[in-house]
């Protein structure tokens, strides 16, 4: 996956919002909460998105990927694609819309409503 087609797939997902900022890196938000990083990595897209506890215990080792740095540190489930293999663009893409109902699910009943989003649950 590209950066452009990263940047297409965020934007595609209902009530998404789009900043840059920590030096150029395109920051995906829905609520204002964030679900999905883009970034530079040695040359390289680095591509961050928020897991799971299963799917983080998973995807640390798995080569090309690794726990996020910064957010990891800190105790979150973020994983970070910084080199190959990684995962297909098929995998990513479905976690990283995971990341983002990840982030609609933290959010209240009535912010989910607002934004146009009211899940069944």
């Amino acid at each position: 996956m590209t950066r452009d087609e990263f940047n297409a797939f965020c934007a595609a997902l209902p009530a998404t919002s789009h900043v840059v900022q920590w030096g150029n890196a395109d920051v995906w938000k829905v609520g204002g909460k964030v679900f999905a990083i883009c970034g530079w990595n040695e040359g390289r897209d680095a591509f961050t998105f928020k897991t799971g506890d299963i799917a983080y215990e998973v995807l640390r080792d798995q080569p090309g990927l690794r726990p996020a740095p910064y957010l990891a540190s800190r105790g979150m489930k973020w994983i970070q694609q910084f080199d190959r293999p990684g995962l297909s663009d098929a995998e990513l893409r479905d976690h990283i819309e995971a990341s983002y109902r990840m982030a609609i699910d933290r959010m209240t009943r009535k912010a989910r409503r607002e934004l146009g989003l009211e899940t069944s649950a």
